[in-house]
């Protein structure tokens, strides 16, 4: 996310915090540094302008002069303005409307507007226990309305059909009746898209808009657009009055420019981000976490957030007893912890939540490798039976051949998800029997259990 400009400002964040003393000089120096990685970032050059003016201003003042770590507090100061020029705090969806609350989506089209409806659907089923119903005006672009009816499955609302042959204003009408008639709490209203601006569209969308009197109305903006995202933003907030913005495909190689743009630019909240393809990928948009992220600080909070919305609790405390009791760790339960590795989004979404210096400890790892490591680990367990997996004894020459031949690997990689498997089952014994800690110390010369899979940072 953001890579090049989280790489420059997170070695620039280094360089301060090294300075003894702050003067003018380097001050100045800083700021030319951040400036060229802004610019270079795709913030928009009237946002970059203010942004550096507040940082100069706060970074001359008596409180960075007069500090004992001068270095320190320049570095604050940085990340409470990126905070501040993307919107401070949280800033949450508004639903205190007479029910349904009516959410207008808008966006060109490419911008994933479709995708995040669905996605904004299943927040608001789990996370505010919402009733809600989607629907496409979208009657433009082929299987529009299709797509909309997929995603809206996976997320577990409903969706309200409509055709390419029907008017959006007749769609939304019969849409808002219907979701009043059965007591839906929610509406979603997926709109149509362009290739870019032109008056057909705006016109189609402002009509909606005064059809539904929506209580949000969220403008949908690819993170990866740059400039173009600053200019979209600024055409949409004139012709709709825009409640909040919803940055799409954050976890791609993008510049980051449109996430410290869009705000300064439409004066409307971030309110979500999406992190992922999965139709759980969209998070609750935290300036301040975001700045973290930005500067190479990582966001701790966000990844014992994922970490906790991974972990099975329930299966987690029966291994535990399990464990306890003697029963034994067999490879059942060491599928399970694999399962529950993809659960959290793999190893790439978690290092990406931590702080750079921690990551650059993880440079030289292949990530890529070692989530495919982690599927065929994953394949050749369940090529297994049931009895081989708990007794995992019996798997000889001729039973490694037939596992190796169902997961489509070869035997030595059998053998190898065996060794490791005997490791952590010693492993898990000594846990048992109270001798935790020695293994804890003993743990720092071992090699990672994964074999593949490489020992974290963290």
């Amino acid at each position: 996310m953001a890579s090049a400009l989280t790489e420059k400002l997170s070695r620039l964040v280094k360089e301060m915090r090294g300075q003894a003393r702050i003067t003018e000089s380097n001050v100045q120096d800083m700021l030319r540094e951040v400036r060229m990685a802004l610019l270079e970032a795709d913030v928009a050059l009237p946002v970059v302008r203010d942004f550096i003016a507040r940082v100069k201003d706060k970074a001359l003042g008596q409180e960075v002069l007069g500090s004992l770590k001068p270095g320190q507090a320049l570095v604050g100061i940085v990340n409470k303005e990126l905070a501040a020029t993307m919107g401070e705090g949280v800033s949450d969806i508004n639903l205190a409307a007479q029910p349904p609350a009516v959410i207008l989506m808008a966006g060109l089209q490419g911008a994933g507007k479709t995708t995040t409806t669905a996605k904004l659907a299943k927040h608001l089923i789990e996370k505010r226990k919402k009733k809600v119903l989607t629907v496409s005006g979208d009657v433009y672009r082929p299987a529009a309305i299709e797509q909309l009816k997929t995603v809206t499955k996976q997320a577990g609302a409903e969706w309200f059909p409509s055709t390419p042959d029907q008017k959006p204003h007749d769609i939304a009408v019969a849409a808002l009746d219907y979701a009043k008639k059965h007591y839906f709490d929610v509406l979603l209203v997926d709109t149509a898209g362009r290739l870019a601006i032109d008056e057909v569209l705006m016109q189609e969308i402002k009509d909606l808009h005064a059809t539904l009197n929506p209580v949000e109305t969220l403008f949908v903006v690819d993170a990866m657009q740059g400039q173009d995202a600053v200019n979209t933003a600024k055409a949409f907030k004139e012709a709709l009055p825009l409640t909040g913005i919803v940055l799409t495909k954050l976890d791609g190689d993008s510049r980051g420019g449109a996430a410290l743009s869009v705000r300064a630019i439409t004066g409307a909240p971030i309110k979500f981000a999406g992190v992922s393809e999965k139709i759980d990928g969209l998070e609750v948009f935290d300036a301040e976490r975001h700045a973290g992220r930005i500067l190479g600080m990582g966001d701790i909070v966000a990844l014992v957030e994922q970490v906790a919305a991974g972990v099975d609790m329930e299966a987690a405390q029966k291994l535990a007893a399990k464990v306890k009791s003697g029963d034994g760790f067999d490879l059942s339960d060491f599928l399970g912890q694999l399962q529950q590795m993809k659960q959290m989004g793999g190893l790439s979404s978690l290092l990406d939540k931590l702080p750079t210096q921690l990551t650059a400890k993880a440079g030289q790892v292949d990530l890529d490798k070692a989530e495919k490591d982690i599927k065929r680990k994953e394949g050749i367990i369940q090529s297994m039976t049931p009895l081989e997996r708990r007794k995992p004894e019996l798997i000889k020459a001729t039973r490694k051949k037939r596992i190796a031949a169902g997961a489509g690997v070869q035997v030595h990689e059998v053998n190898r998800l065996l060794k490791e498997f005997e490791q952590m089952q010693e492993m898990m014994k000594k846990m048992k029997g109270g001798g935790l800690m020695k293994l804890m110390k003993k743990m720092g010369g071992m090699k990672g259990l994964g074999g593949g899979m490489p020992r974290m940072p963290f």
